[in-house]
């Protein structure tokens, strides 16, 4: 299992930012992804990366603009991601948390260095869709 957290201050209202985060239409900001798709009333959605790859998430919590989490699981890894929004003096804090786990064995070492990755490139892509 690997943790990884990450933590970024946004220049925009939380509202702009829990909804460009939330959006299952509008993620051409995200550099990783080819496509959304939504299944359940948003409740259920598969993400597919650049080359294909999809990942499938449940909604678990969604408390706008404060609080979004959700398992996701593909067939290299299972986990949980929760996302944390706070706002003070025109400034939007996210605490976004990943708990994963890798299914093949060969893999785990390599976990938690993924999720770096992905989590820097994330907060990367949101700061250039909402700060220019």
């Amino acid at each position: 299992m690997a943790i990884s957290t990450i933590k970024a201050s946004l220049a925009c209202e939380i509202e702009e930012v829990w909804n460009t985060v939330t959006s299952l239409e509008n993620y051409s900001w995200r550099s990783d992804l080819s496509k959304i798709e939504v299944l359940e009333n948003g409740n259920k959605f598969v993400e597919y990366t650049k080359e294909g790859y999809a990942t499938n998430f449940t909604v678990t919590v969604s408390e706008s603009p404060k609080r979004w989490e959700f398992d996701m699981e593909n067939d290299n890894m299972k986990g949980h991601w929760i996302g944390v929004f706070s706002y003070q003096d025109g400034i939007t804090i996210v605490d976004f948390t990943e708990n994963v786990t890798a299914k093949k064995f060969i893999m785990k070492p390599f976990v938690g260095m993924y999720l770096k990755k992905q989590q820097n490139t994330y907060i990367n892509d949101l700061r250039k869709a909402l700060e220019g």
